[in-house]
């Protein structure tokens, strides 16, 4: 691993620390090195606060030696937005050289950056680590080339594709391992949804739970039930899902549609559950509709973990673009119900997560 490779994933490590924080905006961290040391350092934490770059030059808290270089994990913006242009900055400061990760995925931004500083005499050097570096904003490149959300989907089954354990068995596929994982994906997504079937099963509580510090954390973004009918909602309130009741319930959204029970309607935003309407909640028409009202909200992307028959809907609408399958390891729990089509994923790699596989990509149609 050469020097540039190793500072570019120390600046990988640094965007990682705002993880999920900066919708719609993407991760980005920087390192600056004079002299080949690392003399500052910064990352963007938050929609609207600083960027990485200016971040780390004012940690610095003085102008950068002659031949200094910085390491940035996405091109620097080049329009003079809330925060000003990075790439002026960066002239400004007389930084000589610039080690870039990912280019601007939005199509009317990419290489201008690139472009303005090495006219001002800057050095520049793409294509280290970029992969990762891309991958990092896997939601914010979809979103800022679609004006869409991420609609993801995350199942977890045993290898000949089964996710419903049988009656009586652990409700768990994979292990504490995997588990953990998928809870970090959730953290990065702003929304995550569940169908009509899922929530009355498993009365799931959606959130993102996490350890970090030897400190339990958990925290909640926007949850959405897909229930045309409002069936999750019949009976008494004490009855109801922990989504319908608990101290997040005004960040649950449910999905119906005009044939639903507009009484139910009333009783769930009375208690604090936004409920969206529109024509259809299946196919093509269900999932555009569902993706244009997150757009107009901002929410960038979903992750959709099931149950079965939602997934398999969606997919056959062609409206995932991403796919997280947990295959269960052969000491793992059996199931026997919730067949999963199978996703053709733009990489065949894995990674183990104890006993448990994990493959993730784009969803090839």
């Amino acid at each position: 691993m050469d020097f540039d490779e190793t500072m570019m994933r120390r600046a990988l490590g640094l965007a990682r620390r705002a993880w999920g924080a900066t919708h719609p905006n993407p991760m980005v961290g920087a390192v600056l090195v004079e002299d080949g040391a690392v003399v500052a350092e910064g990352w963007h934490g938050r929609d609207g606060g600083p960027h990485a770059e200016r971040v780390a030059l004012a940690a610095l808290g003085r102008r950068p030696v002659a031949g200094a270089t910085l390491y940035v994990t996405l091109e620097p913006c080049s329009t003079r937005g809330r925060t000003g242009a990075c790439c002026d900055l960066i002239r400004e400061a007389g930084i000589a050289r610039v080690v870039i990760g990912a280019t601007d995925p939005n199509p009317a931004h990419a290489g201008r950056a690139i472009g303005l500083l090495r006219s001002a005499g800057v050095e520049v050097r793409l294509g280290v680590c970029s992969e990762e570096c891309a991958d990092l904003n896997l939601i914010f490149n979809h979103w800022i080339t679609t004006g869409l959300p991420l609609l993801a989907g995350k199942i977890a089954t045993t290898r000949d594709g089964f996710s419903i354990p049988p009656p009586g068995a652990s409700r768990w596929i994979t292990g504490e391992v995997a588990r953990a994982d998928a809870h970090r994906w959730r953290r990065l997504f702003p929304g995550i949804l569940v169908g009509a079937a899922t929530l009355q099963a498993d009365d799931p509580a959606l959130t993102r739970r996490w350890t970090a510090d030897g400190v339990d954390r958990e925290e909640c973004g926007r949850r959405f039930v897909l229930d045309p009918l409002l069936t999750t909602a019949v009976g008494e309130e004490s009855a109801w899902p922990r989504l319908y009741t608990d101290r997040w319930r005004e960040r649950t959204t449910v999905v119906a549609t005009p044939a639903a029970d507009p009484h139910l309607r009333v009783r769930l935003e009375a208690a604090g559950v936004t409920v969206w309407e529109q024509e259809t909640t299946r196919g093509v028409t269900g999932w555009g509709s569902f993706a244009q009202r997150c757009a107009a909200e901002g929410v960038t992307g979903v992750l959709i973990e099931g149950g079965s028959a939602v997934l398999n809907d969606a997919s056959a609408a062609g409206a995932l673009g991403y796919g997280f399958w947990y295959e269960a390891g052969f000491t793992g729990n059996l199931a026997w119900g919730g067949k999963v089509e199978s996703w053709h994923l733009s990489t065949d790699t894995g990674v183990w997560l104890g006993e448990d596989q994990l493959r993730r990509g784009r969803i090839l149609t």
